[in-house]
């Protein structure tokens, strides 16, 4: 075997590492440089000769510095996206390194048992039916699409049709009830699996984006024949998650075999871990497949989503692939995970779950969970009562927030106090439009946000709000 020089690029890569992310408690959010003058450092001609990995290296971490967000900052409310726990970022390390193809157990059996592990506890974390089947994918879109996957697989088998053989052409209709403000996955995963918009039967919601029951109980008892039926723990603005209680109950009034329950939680699923949260998502225990991100509320790198099944047969059946060439897995004990999840070759992304579970313990992960959401309420509280600043909602760890002015053209200033927010620096919320008007939308998904990330970012909003 040819002799490498590890040691050099491996070095460099941690002190590069190491001096990024002691760099996050005081550097702005935002990056210094935008994707233009981004490919300008990058947009060299393809080199003849090679140059030293340790050089490769360092021109990569000096030439991508400025371009980076901060995104592992606690003053980082953007888009619902988590940080990353130290044991997780280092596991992650270890998988590059260790460059092991989590697809079968035979030829990988570290990865793919650790996997096995940690989406056992993550099931006894969340309460789910230990029964359950969890496929790591890459994120909420692939989770959602899988477990919409096999809800198609299950209702329209309930008809003896086989989908997996057949196709859909001449498949009997399949309805999708979904509430008026669901994530955007679940549309394009319809859309990724030949199910179309025009399946998607949306019911009216509340003020605070929930899924009203008796809207969903009229939608029903007017279709007929397959049916997928998509709640939500944690809506994508205010955080707010369906009364899934009952909605489970009007299910259950309709069940006939040809109807499945999904919950997108992607971020609002892990509130079960924290005790005096857990009464939010009531019931969610009873649906049939759910969908989840552990780069969000859990804390690891980038990427890692979870589909979770509590009709393991169902979501075999749409995700298994057989060749002569792969090796089989043992379903008792030893399954493999491409069975699972849509992809041939993939990252062990499930090792830096475990390890984040492992540094944070069921303890840690309830006080992360906790301290995100009392933080969330410290924005809520401070804001709140400021001249021209109005709280829209705020459940959860999410916080919606519109401001006003004199001129009267809220929409339009709100959106340059967010404007004038990112290019500060101090911290990063995005911008949304809830209930028609433009809002900010502030995601505290972050282990390392504390009281002095939330007062000092309460005082650039409100420097922002007033200076535009």
């Amino acid at each position: 075997m040819i002799e490498a020089d590890f040691d050099r690029p491996l070095d460099a890569a941690v002190v590069e590492a190491k001096q990024w992310l002691a760099s996050l408690g005081e550097r702005m959010v935002r990056p210094d440089a935008d994707g233009t003058a981004m490919l300008e450092r990058f947009d060299d001609e393809l080199p003849v000769k090679g140059e030293p990995a340790e050089a490769v290296v360092r021109m990569l971490a000096e030439r991508a510095r400025p371009g980076l967000m901060a995104t592992g900052s606690g003053r980082f409310y953007g888009w619902v996206m988590g940080g990353a726990v130290p044991a997780a970022i280092a596991a992650d390390w270890l998988v590059s390194a260790w460059d092991q193809n989590a697809g079968m157990t035979e030829p990988c059996p570290a990865v793919c048992m650790v996997e096995q592990v940690a989406a056992r506890w993550v099931l006894q974390l969340l309460g789910l039916p230990p029964t359950c089947s969890v496929g790591f994918v890459t994120g909420g879109q692939m989770a959602n699409t899988v477990c919409l996957a096999a809800a198609r697989t299950h209702v329209l088998g309930a008809h003896d049709w086989d989908v997996e053989a057949d196709g859909l052409i001449g498949a009997p209709p399949i309805s999708v009830v979904v509430g008026g403000e669901r994530h955007s996955t679940i549309d394009r995963g319809l859309r990724f699996l030949g199910l179309g918009s025009r399946s998607v039967r949306a019911v009216e919601v509340d003020d605070a984006g929930r899924m009203v029951p008796a809207a969903l109980k009229a939608a029903l008892g007017n279709l007929s024949g397959p049916t997928i039926v998509c709640a939500q723990a944690g809506n994508v603005n205010g955080g707010a998650v369906d009364r899934l209680d009952e909605i489970a109950d009007v299910v259950d009034r309709h069940r006939t075999g040809d109807i499945w329950l999904h919950v997108d939680g992607a971020f609002g699923l892990w509130a079960r871990a924290e005790p005096s949260r857990r009464h939010l998502l009531n019931g969610v225990e009873r649906a049939d497949s759910w969908a989840t991100d552990a780069h969000k509320w859990l804390n690891v790198p980038y990427d890692c989503g979870m589909a979770i099944c509590a009709r393991p047969e169902a979501h075999r059946r749409a995700m298994t692939v057989r060749a002569s060439y792969l090796p089989a897995g043992d379903e008792e004990n030893l399954r493999n995970p491409l069975d699972y999840n849509p992809e041939f070759s993939r990252r062990a992304r499930a090792v830096p779950v475990w390890a984040a579970l492992r540094q944070l313990g069921v303890d840690g992960l309830a006080e992360m969970v906790d301290r995100c959401c009392a933080m969330a309420e410290r924005f809520a509280n401070s804001l709140r009562g400021q001249d021209g600043v109005h709280v829209m909602f705020q459940e959860l760890n999410q916080v919606v927030v519109r401001f006003t002015c004199a001129a009267g053209r809220d929409d339009d200033h709100t959106r340059e106090v967010i404007r004038s927010l990112q290019l500060e620096g101090t911290c990063f919320p995005s911008a949304t439009v809830w209930r028609g008007f433009g809002a900010m939308r502030i995601s505290v998904c972050n282990w390392r946000s504390d009281e002095a990330d939330v007062d000092r970012s309460v005082r650039a909003i409100l420097a922002a709000h007033g200076s535009t």
